[in-house]
């Protein structure tokens, strides 16, 4: 008997404190997870930017290579090359005549005194990666590459 007239006691005395407590700790604890949550939306979200960035760059890389590959310098318009085209990936490159130079005397056994001039071009591939071909959407990524490179040459004003 007498231990349940302690616990009757003990039962008036307390006021909820412990349901108070538990409370702010559930909410601490949703706010840390919402918290958490949002930082790894944000997180996904720079590294989609990423790697569709890298697709651009690697898309330009490509067309700066097919570029060069083709062989089509002039010294006369700009050529402008179309390299294969993905679903995703939009590129063009162009390559430029920039100037001519005679070959330093110590460039090539020959000297400069024999006619050989440098060709001087820039090649310039532009790539956009479409994440909805046909639209434009702001996740969408673009990448320029140039390069500079010279041919050696006849002497003269063209190839």
């Amino acid at each position: 008997m007498n231990t349940n007239k302690h616990s009757n006691c003990n039962r008036k005395q307390q006021h909820g404190a412990a349901l108070i407590v538990g409370l702010l700790l559930l909410l601490v604890i949703t706010v840390l997870a919402v918290s958490g949550m949002n930082t790894a939306t944000t997180e996904l979200a720079m590294a989609r930017n990423d790697q569709l960035y890298e697709n651009a760059f690697q898309a330009a890389e490509t067309g700066l290579e097919n570029a060069l590959a083709q062989n089509s310098f002039s010294t006369g318009a700009p050529v402008v090359i179309s390299p294969p085209q993905t679903t995703y990936e939009v590129v063009s490159a162009t390559i430029q005549f920039e100037d001519t130079s005679l070959v330093p005397d110590r460039a090539f056994s020959l000297g400069s005194g024999s006619g050989i001039s440098a060709f001087h071009f820039q090649a310039r591939s532009q790539a956009a990666y479409r994440v909805s071909p046909g639209n434009v959407t702001d996740r969408d990524a673009a990448a320029v590459h140039t390069q500079a490179f010279y041919i050696v040459g006849p002497g003269g004003s063209a190839l």
